[in-house]
């Protein structure tokens, strides 16, 4: 079942991974491409949603376990979708009441989290199933994947062309890069919906005693709906500073602050800076005494969404068989900001025609 591209230490491996309903891209067909490197490291990516659906890392005894939520099949992919490992758009997280203008125009989008829009609407990025255009192998292994998004698509203007490239180097590095262009002045918003847990997806351990580090000096309050209020509040003194390595369960149920209440734990946008870099730079470090297991995250955006996993509920069940609760998995999305469309204050999330979105994600995998 498992076609070998290359024997090289950086290798690519493709397989089948179901078939859709209503057919589509690839005549429906779903496909899991396995990026391999020579330490031990695997990165399995799924065409359907351009999701991670895997990824395998040996511990400090050289264990290898799975640290990434997902499931084992495409049917519970469909019927129980959590954005295990997904690429979300058209515009990653939320804008208020789905609306928003572009040149005097209003444009409603889908609500499909109480009010507002969430990760694109009802059928995002995350709900499509993808074209492999290439798979490389050799110092790094590499798959690019593509959809194109058609003018009008869950209400957003523009046709959108975006490539995903996923590529594992040598150096225990996953890297995702999205890109996109587009038909028509549309909004843009691509980040990468990962759920991790360094002891593994499988190991009955919370994610409490992960000790995490936000290289960030903000984070966007929300109201109710999680919508940011504007303003942008210094980390300093609260239960959102963490730029020295905390606990993440060491304050996740602190009532004291109306905001932990709001997203029954961390659900918000730190500022690592008001606008995107020229390049990659360190925004978030993970790290598990356990095992050993350490992620560190770079990227360009300004944003960094940090989610404490507070609403998987028991409704999910894993690869391994393990049913997925609260406290199970962390999400890092770096990003622009949540409702950039209707917060001036928050710079732009407009692309034009002629111009290319980019998001740039450097995953690094370590264990100490």
């Amino acid at each position: 079942m498992l076609l070998a591209v290359s024997a090289q230490a950086a290798d690519v491996k493709r397989a089948p991974f179901g078939q859709l309903a209503d057919g589509g891209p690839n005549g429906g067909k779903v496909e899991a491409i396995t990026l391999t490197n020579a330490r031990g490291t695997s990165a399995t990516v799924i065409t359907y949603g351009a999701g991670l659906q895997a990824l395998i890392t040996p511990d400090r005894d050289g264990k290898p376990a799975d640290i990434t939520l997902g499931y084992a099949d495409l049917a519970t992919y469909i019927s129980t979708p959590q954005y295990f490992g997904a690429t979300v758009g058209r515009f990653a997280n939320r804008i208020a009441k789905g609306q928003f203008t572009l040149d005097g125009k209003s444009y409603q989008t889908p609500v499909n989290n109480g009010v507002n829009s969430l990760h694109g609407g009802t059928k995002g990025f995350d709900k499509v199933n993808w074209t492999v255009v290439s798979v490389k192998s050799g110092d790094t292994a590499s798959v690019e994947l593509e959809y194109v998004s058609p003018d009008g698509d869950m209400g957003y203007p523009g046709q959108m062309t975006v490539h995903a490239v996923y590529a594992l180097s040598e150096a225990n590095e996953l890297t995702i890069r999205y890109t996109a262009t587009t038909t028509k002045t549309t909004i843009v918003n691509i980040t990468n919906h990962a759920y991790w847990n360094l002891a593994g997806e499988g190991s009955h351990r919370s994610i409490n005693e992960h000790k995490l580090t936000l290289l960030a000096d903000a984070y966007l309050p929300t109201d109710v709906g999680a919508i940011p209020t504007g303003e942008v509040r210094p980390v300093a003194g609260t239960v959102f500073d963490f730029r020295t390595p905390t606990a993440i369960g060491a304050r996740v149920r602190d009532a004291s602050d109306p905001q932990i209440v709001y997203g029954r734990g961390y659900d918000h946008n730190w500022v690592a800076s008001r606008t995107r870099t020229a390049q990659p730079r360190l925004m978030a470090v993970v790290e598990d005494d356990v095992s050993g297991r350490k992620l560190e995250l770079r990227s360009d955006q300004p944003g960094i969404q940090f989610y404490s996993g507070n609403f998987l509920d028991g409704t999910s069940s894993g690869k391994s068989g393990h049913i997925y609760r609260e406290g199970d998995a962390f999400v890092l999305e770096p990003q622009v900001f949540p409702d950039t469309p209707n917060q001036p204050d928050f710079g732009s999330a407009v692309l034009n025609p002629g111009e290319t979105y980019s998001n740039t994600l450097i995953y690094r995998f370590s264990a100490q």
